[in-house]
C-alpha cells in the first residue's frame, strides 16, 4: 500500500484545498461486481473526491480531503465491503502513489478459503454417504426444533458453517452496501436452504460455490499474472559511479546525469544515452524487436531491456518512474479504465438482466405452490438455482479480462495499447493512412546511385559533391558525405567562398574554378537546356549548353538520369561546373524491408483501402506508392492537407487508422479515429498524443495489432454470447426440471467464469508474423 499528499492544491469555491491519494492493494477485489461494492462502500466516506478502482490489478487509488478524512477511514471503508487490504498500516506510507501497484500472487489453493472450502467437501462427501450408500446406518443423532437430524444431516450443517460462511459473510456485507450481486444471492440462496431443512441443497451449493470462486480467483490471478511479468522486466536496483566508487542502490534513488555501470546479462535499470562501452542490447521487453540492437556511445537505452555481451556506462535520462518502461506499465494499467462499447453494454444488460433474474426466481419458488398447489420443496429448490443463474459473474468479467489479456499481450510484443475502446476501434477499421517518411522508409536519406558523364569517374563525381557539401548542413549532404566515407574517398578538394543557394543547391570556388552542386533547375538557370536534353530520347538534339560529349553518351546520362533514377522516386543532385556537368548523385530515403509486407498483410487481414500521405512530390510518392503496394497516395500535403485527406478517407471507406511519427503529423493522428505512432519508445509526445504506440521502428508490427484487435473483439463476442447463451439454457431447463443447483453452479458460474478466462488468455499467445 503507498500513499502521497499531492503537492499541488485545487480551487473550489476560491479556497485552496489540499488533496490526499492513497493507492492500495485489495487482492480479493477481482471482478466488476466487487468494484462496485467497494466504490458504494467508499463513497459513503465523508471527504473522499475520487475513486479509482481496477479490479484486474486488484488495486484501490482513492482521493480524499485530509481535512475530512483520513487513510485510515478509506481503509476502514474498503474492509467494510468484506475486502482484505494488503499492507494497510495507521499513518501515511512515504512511498509515492504512482509506483504501479498490482496485488501480489495468491496462494489461492492453501489460503483459508481453500482450506475451509476443502473441510467442507469432506463433510459433503460424508454425508452424501450415509445419505445415499450407507443409509441403514445413518441414525438420528438430535432433534432440533422438532425435527429429528441424522449423522448426514449433522455432516452437512457442518459443511455449511464451513465452506457457506464466507459466502453468507460476503452477503452480509453486500446487503449492507445495497449491491444485488453473486455473494447476496448465493448466501441468501444457502441461509433460505438450510432454514427449511434444505441441507443437502445447501452444503452442495456452498462447497461448489467455494469452489468456484477459488477457479476464478486462480483465473483471475493467471489474467495478473501478464501485468506482474511487464512489471519485473525492470530491476529494483541499480549499480552506479559515485565518488570513483561502484556502489549498488535502490533504482528508484539513482538521479538523472549519474553514471549506471551495465554488466554482460545485466538488465538496464533506467532509461539512458551510452558514455562508454559497445554492446548488443535486446530491447525485446519494449520495443518488441526479435534481433538484439548494437549500441555505442551517444546511442539511447531503455530500462528493462537486456545487455547481451558487453560493459556498458550509462547515463541516466530519467528517473525510475519516468523510464519508457514505467510509461508502458502505467498505461497498460490506466487503459483498464478506457471501456470498450461491448463492455459497456455488459455494464447495462447486467443492472437489468440480474434484478429481472431474481424476480423470476421468487415467482418460480412461490406461484407454482400458491396458485397450482405445486409441492412446495420441488419448486422453491428451482427458484434456488434460478437464483444460482441470476449470478452475472462469466457474464461480467467475460470482457475486461479479454481487454487487459490483450493489451498486455501488445505491451510485451511492443505495441502499447492506451485504452480497451482503442483495442475494440483498431478492429473495425476500414482504411489505414501511412505516412511516407520515417513509417513507410526509415527517414534517413542514403546514396543510392552515383552516374558519372564523359571521361569522369564516380569518384570524381563523389569527390566534387563530397567536397562541396563539407560546408552544408543539408541531410543531403550528410548522405554524400557518408558515401564518400564509406568508399574511402579521403582527399576531398578544400572548397573556398561557399555559398549556399536557397532551395536550388550550393557553390564554392575548388582549384580557382566555380563548382555548383544541386538541383537540375540551377543547372538550367547556369544556361544547360535540360528540358530539351531530356527530349534526346524521343529523338531531339541535345542543347548548346551541355558539354559536347558523343550524343549516345549524353543521351544515356540523361535517359538514365532524367527517367529512370526520378521515376523510382529517388532525389537527382548534379554536380558540375557553368562549362561541364561532371555527373549526377541519386539520393533517396530507403524504404523499409518490412513495409511492403505490411501493405500486403494488411490488405490480407481485411483492410479495404491502404493510402500513403506525404509532402515529399508526385515522383516520389509514385515510385513509393508502386514499391510498397498501396492502394492510393496522395503527394504535396502540409500538414492541415493531411488532416483534410484524413477527413475525405473517413467520409470515402468509414473509420480510418492513421499511422505517423506522433510529432510532425499529430494533426492528422488526431483527426483519425486511430492514431499510431511510430518509434515511439523514449519519446513523451508520441506516447502522449497517440491512441497506440508502435515502440520501435517495425512497421511490421502493424498487421499484427490489426490481427489482435480483431481476434480481441472475436473472443469478447464469443465470451459475452456463450456466458448468456449458458445462462439462458440453463434458465429455460429449471423450470422442466432438468438443471439442479450443483449443474447451475459448475456450468452457469464455474465452468463459464473459467471458460471465459481461458478463452481470453489464448489472445496472449498471438505473435508478430
Amino acid at each position: 500500500m503507498t500513499e502521497t499528499v499531492d503537492a499541488a492544491e485545487r480551487e473550489n469555491d476560491g479556497e485552496q484545498t489540499q488533496e490526499s491519494s492513497v493507492r492500495l492493494t485489495v487482492p480479493e477485489m477481482d471482478c466488476p461486481s466487487c468494484a462496485q461494492k467497494v466504490d458504494k462502500s467508499l463513497q459513503r466516506v465523508d471527504g473522499v473526491t475520487d475513486t479509482t478502482l481496477q479490479p484486474t490489478t486488484g488495486t484501490a487509488t482513492v482521493a480524499y480531503d485530509p481535512n475530512r478524512a483520513a487513510e485510515a477511514d478509506v481503509v476502514a471503508a474498503i474492509e467494510g465491503a468484506g475486502y482484505e487490504v494488503i499492507g494497510g498500516e495507521d499513518g501515511p506510507d512515504e512511498e509515492s502513489a504512482d509506483d504501479m501497484e498490482i496485488a501480489p500472487p495468491a496462494e489461492i489453493w492453501t489460503s483459508s478459503r481453500a482450506i475451509k472450502t476443502w473441510i467442507g467437501a469432506a463433510f459433503v462427501v460424508l454425508g452424501l454417504l450415509f445419505e445415499f450408500v450407507l443409509a441403514s446406518q445413518n441414525p438420528e443423532v438430535a432433534t432440533l426444533l422438532g425435527y429429528s437430524l441424522t449423522l448426514a444431516d449433522g455432516l452437512f450443517l457442518v459443511a455449511i458453517a464451513v465452506s457457506g460462511y464466507p459466502v453468507v459473510r460476503g452477503g452480509y456485507y453486500s446487503a449492507r452496501n445495497r449491491s444485488l450481486d453473486i455473494d447476496l444471492l448465493m448466501g441468501t440462496a444457502i441461509i433460505a436452504a438450510t432454514g427449511i431443512g434444505y441441507f443437502v441443497e445447501a452444503a452442495t451449493l456452498a462447497v461448489l460455490f467455494s469452489i468456484a470462486e477459488l477457479l476464478e480467483d486462480y483465473a483471475m490471478d493467471r489474467a495478473r499474472n501478464s501485468l506482474r511479468e511487464l512489471m519485473e522486466l525492470s530491476p529494483d536496483e541499480a549499480t552506479v559511479r559515485r565518488d570513483g566508487d561502484e556502489v549498488t542502490v535502490p533504482a528508484e534513488d539513482v538521479e538523472m546525469g549519474e553514471t549506471v555501470v551495465v554488466r554482460p546479462g545485466e538488465k538496464i535499470p533506467l532509461d539512458g544515452s551510452v558514455i562508454e562501452g559497445e554492446s548488443a542490447v535486446d530491447q525485446s521487453p519494449i520495443t518488441g524487436e526479435s534481433v538484439p540492437v548494437d549500441k555505442s556511445p551517444g546511442e539511447e537505452v531503455y530500462a528493462g531491456s537486456i545487455n547481451q555481451e558487453g560493459y556498458l556506462e550509462v547515463e541516466a535520462t530519467s528517473i525510475a518512474g519516468d523510464s519508457t518502461l514505467s510509461q508502458i506499465i502505467e498505461m497498460v494499467q490506466g487503459a483498464q479504465e478506457k471501456k470498450t462499447e461491448q463492455e459497456q453494454f455488459v455494464d447495462r444488460f447486467s443492472g437489468y438482466y440480474t434484478p429481472a433474474v431474481v424476480v423470476l426466481a421468487i415467482l418460480t419458488a412461490a406461484v407454482p405452490p400458491l396458485a397450482l398447489g405445486w409441492p412446495w420443496q420441488t419448486w422453491f429448490i428451482r427458484g434456488l438455482t434460478l437464483l444460482v443463474i441470476a449470478c452475472p459473474c462469466a457474464f461480467v468479467i467475460s470482457t475486461p479480462v479479454s481487454v487487459v489479456s490483450g493489451i498486455t499481450s501488445a505491451a510485451k510484443n511492443g505495441v502499447l495499447i492506451k485504452g480497451g475502446n482503442h483495442l475494440e476501434a483498431m478492429g473495425e477499421v476500414d482504411a489505414v493512412a501511412l505516412d511516407k517518411t520515417g513509417t513507410l522508409t526509415k527517414g534517413e536519406l542514403t546514396v543510392t546511385d552515383i552516374v558519372p558523364l564523359g571521361e569522369h569517374s564516380e569518384t570524381d563525381v563523389l569527390r566534387y559533391g563530397a567536397g562541396l557539401e563539407q560546408r552544408s548542413e543539408h541531410p543531403i549532404a550528410e548522405a554524400i558525405l557518408t558515401r564518400a566515407d564509406e568508399a574511402d574517398v579521403t582527399d576531398l578538394p578544400v572548397p573556398s567562398d561557399f555559398e549556399s543557394l536557397t532551395g536550388k543547391g550550393i557553390q564554392a570556388e575548388i582549384g580557382g574554378e566555380t563548382y555548383y552542386a544541386g538541383k537540375p533547375a540551377l543547372f538550367e538557370e547556369l544556361g544547360f537546356d535540360l528540358s530539351q536534353a531530356r527530349s534526346v530520347t524521343d529523338g531531339g538534339t541535345v542543347s548548346e549548353g551541355i558539354s559536347r560529349d558523343p550524343p549516345s553518351e549524353q543521351e544515356e546520362f540523361i535517359d538514365y538520369v532524367f527517367g529512370e533514377l526520378q521515376r523510382d522516386g529517388r532525389t537527382v543532385v548534379l554536380v558540375g561546373t557553368n562549362a561541364e556537368l561532371v555527373g549526377g548523385i541519386a539520393i533517396a530515403d530507403e524504404v523499409r524491408s518490412t513495409s511492403q509486407r505490411a501493405v500486403e498483410r494488411l490488405h490480407e487481414r481485411g483492410v479495404g483501402h491502404v493510402v500513403m500521405l506525404t509532402g515529399d512530390n508526385e515522383g516520389t510518392a509514385r515510385a513509393i506508392g508502386e514499391q510498397v503496394g498501396v492502394d492510393e497516395y496522395r503527394a504535396e500535403l502540409l500538414p492541415d492537407q493531411k488532416v483534410e485527406a484524413i477527413e475525405k478517407l473517413q467520409a470515402e471507406h468509414g473509420m480510418v487508422a492513421m499511422v505517423g511519427d506522433g510529432i510532425n503529423d499529430a494533426p492528422a493522428l488526431a483527426a483519425a479515429d486511430i492514431g499510431i505512432a511510430m518509434g515511439a519508445a523514449g519519446t513523451d509526445t508520441a506516447l502522449e498524443t497517440a491512441d497506440i504506440a508502435l515502440m520501435g521502428d517495425d512497421i511490421g508490427k502493424l498487421p499484427y495489432l490489426y490481427r489482435l484487435s480483431q481476434t480481441a473483439n472475436g473472443v469478447i463476442r464469443q465470451n459475452i454470447w456463450a456466458s448468456l447463451g449458458a445462462k439462458a439454457l440453463l434458465a429455460v431447463g429449471v423450470p422442466l426440471g432438468y438443471v439442479s443447483v450443483a449443474l447451475a453452479v459448475v456450468v452457469g458460474d464455474m465452468g463459464m467464469s473459467l471458460g471465459v478466462t481461458g478463452n481470453a488468455m489464448r489472445l496472449s499467445r498471438l505473435k508478430p508474423d
